[in-house]
């Protein structure tokens, strides 16, 4: 590894997911974060697998590291939440994610949320007042939650890194590398 390339040896990432989410918008970050070598582990509602899209084309299916209701906030040092609109819609209605993802907040953990995974953070309370951007769709959802939306492929706000679309990634990835490294 280049000396011009964080080294993430001694951090741990939980990518939170359910069946649904948009695909790209797990690896893309999963591998950047694995080569800077970080130790980043699938997080779901259930054991097992949970399957991702292409868009509106099923993908792939992915080995599920632990649960939303076994991990330990302490294990890790950021969360993403990718998008997908059934992940999306699905992961905000399940109690221990919402838990996970205010308690990650409230210590100061970087949170990395794409696409329409900012629902997640409209229920968890934890949008009001901060600068954010997601895929359009979200924008009305996001004012109506107090957030001050943004247009931009990228939207950094304290600890909070924020997408809009798989074309934003590798921005995303980047900046979620140097929360982390920093």
């Amino acid at each position: 590894m280049s000396t011009d390339t964080p080294t993430l040896d001694d951090k741990r990432v939980a990518i939170l997911v359910t069946d649904g989410f948009e695909q790209i918008e797990l690896t893309s970050p999963k591998e950047t974060l694995e080569k800077a070598g970080a130790r980043v582990d699938i997080i779901a509602d259930r054991t097992g697998e949970v399957s991702g899209w292409h868009h509106t084309d099923p993908g792939d299916p992915f080995k599920v590291d632990n649960t939303f209701e076994k991990i330990q906030l302490d294990d890790y040092d950021a969360v993403v939440l990718p998008g997908g609109v059934v992940n999306a819609d699905q992961i905000r209605m399940n109690d221990a994610a919402v838990t996970f993802v205010q308690a990650a907040v409230g210590a100061g953990k970087p949170i990395a949320v794409i696409c329409h995974g900012a629902w997640l953070l409209i229920s968890a309370g934890v949008v009001k007042g901060k600068q954010i951007t997601s895929f359009p769709s979200l924008k009305d959802d996001l004012k109506n939650a107090g957030a001050d939306w943004r247009d931009e492929a990228l939207v950094r706000d304290g600890n909070l890194i924020s997408s809009r679309k798989p074309d934003d990634l590798p921005a995303f990835n980047t900046a979620l590398v140097s929360a982390l490294a920093a």
